[in-house]
């Protein structure tokens, strides 16, 4: 299968509209779901990205692996998907994929680099946790991921979901769950596709991006989704996110 095959094969998964972020609800025109995009890479594979300037997007890094090449998912206005370039992707140098497999803390973050501004996205402005982050603190997610575990049809539209801290949230690692069943049961959480994603956090201003999804359990940390939602905070990689923006001439 050639490189462009497999792109649309990708897009393929995401065509049919349906729910994404497990349980959630749709995000409003003006909400934050203005800033989420889609990615596609050439493995087949798909996650969520934060446009955080017009042409620098905020992804996982285990989105965005070596030996691969990606692309934005854009929708014109007859809702038909286009492919925009992605030109260069950097990866935070302290990730650890073994450690983001075992769902332990890992600098899971990366950038990419669009060769042109995307149509119809309004970038979100990127901050970090309100430190001490205390359990019970209320987070939202975005996402574009499944809503039935292993079904890519289930995916495509961007969700969004309220969560709230759980355990000994710190600067390496939320865990978040949702408010009603707190993780002992299905209920709102991230999926497939959602790594990437944007976790927000409210403030005076507007909702700022304070961490990026990682991974999802189901209920009683069993393997799926529906149970608790794995955040990398950017407590300690703003700097090298607006860092990595000056070299590129972006301005956070």
């Amino acid at each position: 299968m050639t490189l462009l095959s497999r792109m649309i094969a990708s897009l393929a998964l995401l065509a049919t509209p349906a729910h994404a972020i497990v349980g959630g609800g749709a995000p409003s025109s003006d909400g934050v779901g203005r800033s989420v995009v889609t990615i596609v890479g050439s493995r087949g594979n798909f996650c969520t990205g934060a446009l955080i300037a017009p042409k620098l997007v905020l992804t996982a890094a285990h989105c965005v692996q070596p030996g691969a090449s990606y692309k934005i998912v854009e929708y014109g206005a007859d809702r038909q998907p286009q492919l925009q370039d992605v030109s260069t992707v950097v990866i935070h140098p302290g990730f650890n994929m073994q450690a983001m497999a075992a769902h332990r803390a890992t600098a899971d973050v990366a950038l990419l680099r669009l060769d042109a501004p995307l149509k119809g996205k309004v970038a979100s402005v990127v901050g970090a946790p309100q430190i001490p982050v205390i359990p019970g603190s209320r987070f939202t997610i975005a996402g574009i991921g499944v809503t039935v575990r292993g079904d890519g049809k289930s995916g495509g539209t961007i969700r969004v979901a309220g969560l709230i801290a759980t355990g000994k949230p710190g600067t390496l690692q939320i865990r978040l769950v949702d408010p009603v069943s707190r993780g002992s049961s299905d209920g709102l959480g991230a999926c497939t596709g959602d790594s990437g994603g944007p976790a927000f956090e409210d403030r005076p201003g507007g909702p700022v991006i304070v961490g990026v999804v990682s991974w999802s359990t189901g209920p009683n940390g069993a393997a799926g989704c529906g149970g608790m939602t794995g955040v990398t905070p950017l407590t300690l990689y703003r700097d090298w996110i607006l860092q990595t923006a000056r070299q590129w001439g972006s301005a956070l």
